[in-house]
């Protein structure tokens, strides 16, 4: 007997090295599908039979049934050694039309021959409607606003800033500022949410060289 010769049993031992691989991937199938009912098919192809090449089907979303032949993606694979172990996350889609997310793993033996497959086709309508009921919960509207809102509370010091700013940017202190200018600061302190920090108007009232009273009338006036 030569070298090139197989050894008698070799094609029992090949057969039987196939038979524990999809034994084994029969378990994982199992475990994955029964963790995701109802959201996950998980399906095990058996390579080596294209024709009723579905062996175990965990969590059935498709309506396929074991004894069902190999999809397009298994043909594949089967014809060509070098395909690629794993597809990953392509686009797909049930027969009733939802659309799916599937993860194609192909399984060798030391023969380096593809002998099974786990598919896992992910159920995503659900999420696609989750996905778009977060999107309108989340959208806001394109509007023109009146002035930029800050959620948190306001500061005595943020006060101090923003008046020394109004009266720099017209050339002047705060005390240099002209009646109107004053009124039209305190108003606007007033929409900002500054007036609604503690002892906001005696901070005021000091920084614009003015009474409370003033204060209060810049208010009331129309």
């Amino acid at each position: 007997m030569t070298d090139q010769e197989p050894e008698p049993g070799d094609a029992f031992r090949g057969s039987a090295e196939d038979e524990l691989l999809l034994r084994e991937a029969e378990k994982i199938v199992t475990a994955i599908g029964r963790m995701f009912p109802g959201l996950c098919e998980v399906v095990l192809h058996d390579l080596r039979r294209p024709d009723q090449a579905i062996r175990a089907i965990e969590s059935n979303l498709s309506g396929r049934s074991v004894g069902d032949p190999a999809t397009e993606l298994g043909l594949a694979r089967i014809e060509d050694p070098v395909f690629p172990g794993i597809v990953q996350n392509y686009a797909n889609r049930f027969p009733d039309g939802r659309p799916a997310k599937s993860t194609s793993i192909g399984i060798k033996n030391s023969a380096g021959t593809y002998v099974a497959a786990i598919c896992l086709n992910l159920d995503v309508s659900l999420f696609a409607s989750v996905a778009r009921s977060l999107t309108n919960l989340v959208r806001t509207d394109d509007q023109e606003q009146p002035l930029m809102e800050t959620l948190r509370a306001r500061t005595v010091t943020e006060l101090r800033t923003v008046v020394e700013e109004f009266a720099a940017a017209r050339g002047h202190t705060p005390r240099g500022l002209g009646s109107a200018a004053k009124k039209e600061l305190v108003r606007s302190l007033q929409t900002r949410g500054f007036l609604q920090v503690k002892h906001s108007v005696q901070v005021v009232t000091e920084l614009l060289g003015v009474s409370r009273a003033t204060v209060y009338n810049y208010l009331r006036a129309p």
